[in-house]
C-alpha cells in the first residue's frame, strides 16, 4: 500500500468534511469576520470526540453566546464517546450524549449548558430537535455556532440550512483538525485531540459521509432522500474517495437514516 498517497487521500476528505469558517472560536475572529460580538447560540452535537466538549466548555467560560445547547441522545458514536470518558471519568452513568458531555464540563470547567436535547439519534434529528429547543424556549437568533465532529460538520451545517432562513449565519467550527501522515508505513495523525478515533474508525466516518452528501438518488441531498441542501462536491474530493474504495473497499459506513 502507498500510504503517502493514501494519507494525502484522507486529508482531502478531511478538509472538505471539517469545516471550520473562523480560525480560532473567540470574539475577536467572530468580529472581525461577521461583525458579531457575541454569537447568539452555540450548539455542540454529541457525535463529536471529546476535544468538542472542551472548545464548548472553552466558550461558555469566554462568554462567546447568549446560549449554549448540547445536542445529542444514542447514535452510531456514542458507544465510543462513553467508552472514552470512562477512562477520565470512571464513575459516569449517563447514556446520552448530551448528558455525558454537560456532566464532562461541569466536572473540569464548572460549567454547563443551558438546554440538553436528549433524544436524536443521528445528524438529521439533531437538528429537527434541536430546532424544537429553539422554538420551545422562544430563543431569537441571527446567527449560530455548531461545533461538531471534524467528520460530519459540513453535513450537520447542510442539514440546518435546510430548515432556518438563509439570512441567518451559520458558524461552523470542527471540534479539531488533524493531519493523517506516513511514518514507517504505517498512517499516524500529526497531533491527537482528547479522544480521538483510531485511525480505521476516522477512514470510515469520512468515507461515509461522501455518499451522503452526494446529490444524487442514494445520497441525502434534494435529488436523494432531501435531508440536506444541494452541496457541491469538488472533483479533487470524489477523485480521492474513489481511490479510497480501492484500498478500503468495505470502509464506506451504510446509510441507515430514513
Amino acid at each position: 500500500m502507498c500510504y503517502k498517497k493514501i494519507s494525502e487521500y484522507i486529508n482531502i476528505l478531511a478538509d472538505f468534511c471539517g469545516t471550520r469558517d473562523i480560525s480560532f472560536l473567540n470574539k475577536e475572529e467572530l468580529k472581525n469576520k461577521y461583525n458579531i460580538n457575541q454569537a447568539d447560540i452555540i450548539v455542540l452535537f454529541g457525535g463529536s470526540i471529546i476535544e468538542g466538549g472542551d472548545i464548548f466548555a472553552q466558550a461558555i467560560k469566554e462568554k462567546i453566546a447568549k446560549k449554549y445547547i448540547i445536542v445529542g441522545g444514542y447514535g452510531h458514536t456514542t458507544d465510543t464517546l462513553i467508552n472514552n470518558i470512562k477512562e477520565i471519568m470512571p464513575n459516569i452513568n449517563y447514556k446520552t450524549e448530551a448528558e455525558i458531555f454537560n456532566e464532562y464540563i461541569k466536572n473540569k470547567y464548572n460549567v454547563e449548558a443551558d438546554f440538553l436535547e436528549l433524544h436524536s439519534t443521528n445528524c438529521g434529528n439533531n437538528i429537527t430537535n434541536l430546532l424544537e429547543i429553539i422554538k420551545k424556549e422562544k430563543l431569537d437568533f441571527n446567527n449560530i455556532i455548531l461545533i461538531q465532529d471534524a467528520s460530519m460538520q459540513l453535513r450537520m451545517s447542510a442539514v440546518i440550512k435546510k430548515y432556518i432562513d438563509k439570512s441567518i449565519e451559520v458558524i461552523n467550527y470542527a471540534a479539531y483538525k488533524v493531519k493523517v501522515i506516513n511514518k514507517d508505513s504505517k498512517l499516524i495523525y500529526d497531533n491527537y485531540p482528547l479522544g480521538m478515533w483510531n485511525i480505521d474508525r476516522y477512514i470510515n466516518l469520512l468515507m461515509g459521509e461522501i455518499p451522503r452528501l452526494t446529490d444524487n438518488k442514494e445520497g441525502y441531498g434534494p435529488r436523494g432522500k432531501d435531508f440536506l441542501i444541494h452541496i457541491d462536491i469538488p472533483e479533487k474530493v470524489e477523485n480521492a474517495f474513489l481511490e479510497l474504495k480501492k484500498y478500503y473497499p468495505n470502509m464506506v459506513r451504510e446509510a441507515k437514516e430514513k
